[in-house]
């Protein structure tokens, strides 16, 4: 494979938006997305041969078309990108030489094996993973992620149980209850942490999501789903635990009281065989963290998001962002910034002179300022409250299922080293964040409770170090240091 100008990670909205404008503008682009086919999780394609679920996005089908004809883009499927080496952080000499003189150097593995591109530029657009909250019994099997559950009916037309339960504080909640009920599953109870009253937009919310009629029409239509079945949405409930030997059998539900957490005396248990969850979104900063951009705290956004200017650019030079990694916004956000983020590459690399760019961008952004108006009222009115869902720990929850590190196992560890004070160091001691998912399932988790415990903000209390492999790959991908990089 010759080496391209720009290499996308990630092929859902942003990815699939930016390889489209990037094509059209004559740069050699190549896309590498983990799943087999591009659109991401918002316009994941079923398999060949299956039925398109009701309600596909035509927004994403158009997205698709545009992107996979667009010249000069090449589609890596079904292939992890575990590291971009070169950079000032990124292990340079850790795959052989260095890469060539304005280029870096991404280490991927996919079905051919190994390949290592060397692209002028990287455009980050890997999206968000499901907020893990940890409480007794959500290692459980039965215990899911809206997102879990919404793959299964999407991408195979599966339905992974009977009984459902779904619960947390995003929206999506509503559209994966409503999927699930035109799949025809029986769900149970859908159960929002907010309470309604807290939902309902002000004067100045109602003015931004003027114009977001698609997205407004969406829950609205599931409501309607959900009502025309019969399925109770509780507002102001909060799962406590969930229970069952070996397999998920119930759920135990609560209001939520004036602090954010249970209130006593008002558990009540609900069976089921599956339980969803969905308290928003982490954006997938790994990969950038790794390759040293730099990053910033933002809780209604997702946790850390990577730190861009105004062409989404990073800290890294030739290094951009778009979409979940600026702040979970969804997919129409995403598009929007992945535009951008490709014509800012196209005039750094030269394919644009300034004056181009600069005309294609202004409606581009004017579009990005009003989309970002409606995505802010949406994440101040269903930002997870961390030290609320932190409270729902006891000492015998697993909060890292890799090592089966227990929260009181965390709680032991900083009692008996009061300096302790950092996510690095508790991973140390404890070994929490050291198993195949690198801290994906527990670092939210984990971050939480050293805060509760030690009072420090998540900024003192940082993430896990991001290193190469940012995902399990076997073993000879890291063996490739004689290797030269892929070539046609």
């Amino acid at each position: 494979m010759s080496a391209p100008d720009v290499v996308v990670v990630g092929a859902g909205p942003a990815g699939l938006a930016a390889a489209a404008i990037l094509g059209r503008h004559g740069a050699a682009v190549t896309v590498v997305d983990e799943q087999e086919q591009p659109g991401g999780q918002i316009y994941r394609q079923p398999p060949a041969g299956f039925t398109p679920p009701a309600g596909s996005s035509s927004a994403g089908r158009a997205l698709l078309a545009e992107a996979t004809a667009a010249a000069g883009v090449r589609w890596l499927a079904d292939t992890t990108v575990w590291g971009v080496l070169g950079t000032r952080a990124g292990l340079d000499g850790y795959a052989g030489d260095q890469p060539a003189p304005g280029r870096y150097r991404v280490a991927t593995h996919g079905p051919a094996g190994v390949r290592l591109l060397e692209p002028r530029a990287v455009l980050l657009t890997a999206g968000a993973y499901d907020l893990p909250v940890p409480f007794p019994g959500w290692t459980l099997p039965g215990v899911l992620t809206a997102g879990g559950v919404q793959t299964f009916v999407k991408a195979q037309g599966l339905l992974p149980g009977g009984r459902f339960v779904l619960a947390g504080g995003h929206p999506l909640l509503l559209v994966v209850a409503a999927q699930l009920v035109r799949a025809g599953a029986r769900v149970v109870e859908v159960a929002l942490v907010q309470r309604r009253r807290d939902l309902l937009p002000g004067p100045a919310g109602l003015a931004a999501v003027a114009g977001a009629g698609g997205k407004i029409a969406e829950g609205v239509g599931a409501l309607r789903v959900l009502r025309r079945a019969g399925v109770p949405v509780r507002f102001g409930t909060v799962v406590r635990r969930a229970t069952g030997d070996p397999d998920l059998t119930s759920v135990t539900l609560a209001e939520v009281g004036p602090t954010g957490q249970p209130a006593p005396g008002t558990d009540r248990e609900v069976p089921c065989d599956v339980l969803a969850l969905g308290y928003g979104f982490v954006p997938s900063v790994e990969l950038a963290r790794q390759a040293g951009c730099a990053v910033d705290w933002d809780s209604p956004a997702g946790g850390w998001v990577v730190r861009h200017d105004e062409w989404l650019r990073t800290s890294v030079p030739r290094i951009a962002v778009a979409g979940e990694l600026t702040g979970v916004a969804g997919a129409e956000q995403a598009a929007v910034e992945g535009r951008l983020a490709a014509l800012g590459l196209l005039r750094d690399l030269g394919l644009l002179d300034e004056h181009r760019a600069a005309g294609l961008a202004g409606p581009v952004r004017r579009e990005l300022r009003h989309r970002r108006r409606f995505v802010t009222r949406v994440l101040d009115r269903f930002a997870p409250d961390r030290a609320a869902l932190g409270s729902l720990v006891t000492d015998d929850t697993v909060l890292c299922r890799c090592e089966e590190v227990r929260a009181g196992d965390v709680r032991r560890a900083l009692r008996a080293n009061p300096h302790l004070g950092t996510a690095n160091a508790v991973k140390l001691v404890t070994r929490a964040g050291m198993g195949l998912c690198q801290g994906r399932s527990c670092q939210p988790g984990v971050c939480q409770l050293i805060s509760d415990v030690t009072g420090r903000g998540p900024e003192q209390v940082g993430a896990f170090t991001a290193q190469a492999p940012v995902k399990p790959v076997p073993l000879r991908a890291l063996a490739v240091g004689d290797e030269p990089p892929a070539t046609d």
